[in-house]
């Protein structure tokens, strides 16, 4: 039996809160929900802000992005880094370019926010 869903994808703010949300209906982590999410989220913002993103994979999202010219007016207002506990698995030069504690304006936010959601959303969708 097949699922008309297959997860979900978020963007959350730096205090934990769910900015925007997106139900996956095909297997894997395409990059193209987080461009939605992205594309979606700087509709709500002022032309003139600038947005930290921190994604487990924001190396190739940044490089794909950057390649293959998507959203290029949004790619000079996005500083891209790498959850914490993601980044040790890059290789070094990754992590020198893309570790938020290595990078200007994340302080000491480690990305993970979407993990505790998920942890705190566990009991309403158990594993089937």
């Amino acid at each position: 039996m097949a699922f008309a869903s297959t997860g979900l994808r978020a963007a959350i703010c730096h205090h934990g809160r769910v900015l925007q949300m997106v139900n996956m209906t095909t297997a894997g982590e395409k990059q193209y929900y987080a461009v939605a999410l992205l594309s979606s989220l700087f509709e709500e913002l002022p032309s003139w802000w600038r947005l930290g993103v921190l994604y487990d994979i924001a190396c190739v999202l940044h490089r794909s992005m950057s390649k293959w010219k998507i959203l290029p007016s949004l790619l000079p207002r996005i500083d891209w880094g790498i959850l914490v506990f993601h980044a040790l698995g890059h290789q070094w030069p990754c992590q020198c370019m893309y570790h938020p504690q290595k990078c200007k304006g994340f302080g000491f936010s480690d990305g993970e926010g979407c993990e505790r959601c998920w942890g705190a959303l566990q009991k309403m969708a158990p594993v089937l």
